[in-house]
């Protein structure tokens, strides 16, 4: 039973975990950073995108098109660079659910719509699919891992932090 009990502190304890985690942090920030791009760059498209899933008031659609990318350029920055890593990944972990729900639901609507993510234009580019959730919960997999086992994310919080021990 002891030895049950320990197993998993012993796993959460694995040094590696920030080896694992900065990996997982660079490709989730530099995929975040991919998909803020087209959004800043014409978010009257990405308005387009949002309003097709027909999920949120008419009202909030510019709103969300033109705040968004930006908390994702930011998320994205700052997983990668380690300021406050683990709340970057919680923030990219709750767009990520923010995604995912209204996906789902266009799927079981069977909307034939593009996801928006990555390519402008609605319905012309990256096509939503099962893939798409798969793919996403996968991002929101490595936000978790990034989350609950990354104790001491490697970044500038970490090498401020040094430097403050060491003078």
């Amino acid at each position: 039973m002891t030895a049950a009990v320990t197993a998993p502190s012993r796993f959460a304890a694995w040094p590696g975990h920030a080896w694992l985690g900065l990996a997982a942090r660079v490709y989730l920030g530099v995929v975040f950073l991919m998909a803020c791009v087209h959004k800043i760059a014409h978010p009257e498209v990405f308005a387009l995108d949002i309003a097709a899933y027909d999920f949120l008031p008419t009202e909030l659609v510019n709103l969300l098109a033109i705040t968004l990318p930006w908390v994702e350029l930011v998320a994205g920055v700052m997983i990668i660079v380690g300021i406050r890593a683990r709340a970057a990944a919680l923030l990219i972990a709750v767009m990520l659910v923010a995604f995912i729900i209204p996906l789902a639901v266009a799927l079981v609507r069977g909307l034939d719509l593009s996801c928006g993510c990555f390519a402008p234009g609605v319905g012309e580019e990256d096509p939503i699919s099962g893939w798409t959730l798969v793919r996403d919960g996968s991002w929101l997999v490595l936000c978790l891992y990034v989350l609950l086992l990354d104790r001491a994310p490697l970044g500038l919080d970490y090498l401020l932090g040094r430097r403050r021990a060491k003078t």
